[in-house]
């Protein structure tokens, strides 16, 4: 199954984030990196901006720009915020394609592991167990 619009794909990619932020280990450290990222979706088309620094998230209208642009499909973002998308080797075989800092992304990857069961959960709570990766 796949998410229904790009209001899913915001209120769950989005949503983890905004549990990384409340997270009182995870937010600081993701605020000290101060990075900007853009994720482009598709299937749903869906674009969402992340300012680390800011503690923001939202579409990118008036929002600082990008230092890095992550492009795939929804279902490969959920599959990553699940913890069964290796980054480097989904970006080494296309799945995931990055514009800008690399490295920066790279710096994301240990805290976003401590979201992954977050991530699991919220989909679980809301009877979205369709969307969960064996």
């Amino acid at each position: 199954m796949a998410f229904k619009d790009a209001d899913e794909v915001r209120r769950y990619i989005g949503g983890v984030f905004q549990a990384g932020f409340d997270d009182p280990e995870i937010g600081p450290k993701m605020a000290a990196t101060g990075i900007v990222v853009k994720f482009e979706f598709t299937e749903p088309d869906t674009d969402l901006v992340i300012d680390m620094g800011k503690q923001e998230i939202g579409e990118g209208a008036g929002m600082a720009t990008p230092a890095a642009t992550m492009r795939m499909t929804a279902d490969v973002g959920s599959a990553y915020w699940q913890g069964k998308v290796n980054l480097p080797l989904a970006m080494a075989r296309g799945k995931i394609k990055v514009d800008g800092n690399v490295a920066s992304l790279l710096k994301l990857a240990p805290l976003g592991k401590k979201l992954f069961p977050k991530y699991i959960a919220a989909l679980e709570a809301d009877g979205r167990q369709d969307l969960v990766v064996a």
